[in-house]
């Protein structure tokens, strides 16, 4: 009973912040929703064997999956429509997340390891070492794939690149 009631009370404190991760990693709602639900469901059959430290549990559930999602992604084939599907009311419910347009579309052209070494070292605040073992990979790629996934962000908002000659 204690169990389940620190797994609802880690779900209603971290949810939010889950969700704002997991909608960085996939650039887009629906699938963020969904990818946060699942990583929450693995999180909660487990429970016992992380409730120590469950927020990296997640967060490492939530990277792996968005980057097998986008891979599988690839394999798809896309429909077209005649007339895009319309909303309830007209309003993005995530656009408080990240009012800007340009941000989420550079982030999601990123590749899916260089994006989530970007937002896990820049907006989630993880130092080298533990994206490096969210990851699964060396701290040396983690540095690599921030700066190269950085100088895609600086050439879509225009900026120079370090290094690069400024007029």
């Amino acid at each position: 009973m204690a169990e389940e009631e620190a797994f609802r009370r880690f779900v209603a404190e971290r949810s939010a912040a889950l969700l704002r991760l997991a909608y960085l990693l996939t650039a887009d709602r629906a699938g963020a929703e969904d990818l946060v639900q699942n990583a929450l469901v693995k999180a909660y059959l487990r429970w016992r064997n992380i409730e120590s430290n469950p927020e990296a549990y997640v967060r490492r559930v939530l990277v792996t999956v968005a980057a097998d999602e986008r891979r599988r992604a690839h394999r798809r084939h896309e429909t077209a429509m005649e007339a895009l599907p319309e909303t309830v009311d007209g309003t993005d419910p995530y656009a408080g997340i990240d009012g800007n347009v340009r941000l989420r579309s550079a982030l999601a052209s990123l590749p899916s390891r260089q994006r989530a070494a970007v937002v896990l070292r820049h907006w989630v605040g993880l130092e080298v070492a533990e994206v490096a073992e969210l990851l699964g990979c060396s701290a040396g790629t983690v540095r690599s794939q921030t700066l190269r996934g950085l100088e895609k962000l600086r050439e879509a908002y225009g900026l120079a690149v370090e290094g690069e000659a400024r007029g």
